[in-house]
């Protein structure tokens, strides 16, 4: 049994697809979770709750924690090593493998490309945060008490992605007759993950043998777009009518996605 810890998220759903066309067994869990055609289980649990965890775990092969939580540091303080502690010893319990989906937070401020070698260097609180929780699993699998794995992934964009940067900034307004804006400097490269892809990336990566006991960075480009191109692509899109661009509608100046997993 597969199961998903955090169904109805933005990556959830996009697994759920992947898994139902598989015709795999997966099982939803989330605090008020919905049931699926194709899921085999939907089990409603707080996360937080330890007897809960392990309740929503249990009979599991793999399990993909994919939960999303309010975007607030003290929030995140609080619950995110509950929440991974918990899930530790549900999958210890019932002899899981652990897919743990992060962000890149922990890395801080970088001098050129993020890897899987880059070391942990916080330079705010939510990213302290991460950097704890990814130690802790990180911790458990070199001690031989998982087996385990984090996948990691840049700031989003997609399809029914409506808290995705880009989403926010320039694919949505125009169609509110809004302008569009950019968040920072938008000259510079930022790196994006198109949200089927990281689903791609997590299934792909659970199935590979060698991929357990070890950090990835799901696939992204390594010609990320800088903020003036995704504004070019939006304008595009929005004179076509059309929805959130693919990775492969980009121009060669900059592909978003690269459609395999590597390191």
């Amino acid at each position: 049994m597969i199961t998903i810890l955090g169904a109805g998220g933005v990556i959830a759903n996009e697994v759920v697809k992947l898994l139902s066309a598989r015709k795999q067994p997966f099982r939803l869990v989330a605090p008020h979770a919905r049931a699926v055609p194709a899921a085999t289980e939907t089990i409603s649990a707080d996360l937080s709750d330890k007897d809960q965890a392990i309740r929503a775990v249990a009979g599991s092969s793999i399990v993909h924690l994919l939960i999303g939580l309010k975007y607030d540091h003290e929030h995140w303080t609080e619950m995110r090593p509950r929440i991974m502690a918990n899930t530790i010893e549900a999958c210890k319990r019932s002899g899981a493998k652990l897919v743990f989906f992060d962000n890149v937070y922990m890395h801080g401020k970088v001098s050129g490309a993020m890897t899987e070698e880059t070391p942990f260097n916080p330079c705010s609180k939510k990213g302290e945060v991460r950097a704890k929780i990814a130690t802790s699993l990180i911790n458990e699998w070199k001690d031989g008490a998982l087996t385990a794995m984090i996948a990691r992934a840049a700031d989003f964009y997609g399809p029914e992605t409506p808290n995705g940067l880009p989403n926010v900034l320039v694919f949505g307004p125009p169609a509110k007759n809004q302008k569009a804006s950019w968040l920072a400097n938008d000259s510079l490269p930022h790196s994006f993950t198109y949200t089927p892809d990281a689903a791609r990336s997590l299934v792909t990566l659970a199935e590979t043998e060698s991929a357990w006991n070890q950090t990835w960075h799901v696939a992204t480009t390594p010609n990320p777009p800088t903020g003036k191109d995704v504004h070019r692509h939006g304008r595009k899109r929005a004179r076509r009518r059309s929805e959130i661009p693919r990775p492969e509608e980009a121009d060669g100046s900059s592909h978003w996605m690269v459609p395999s997993v590597s390191r």
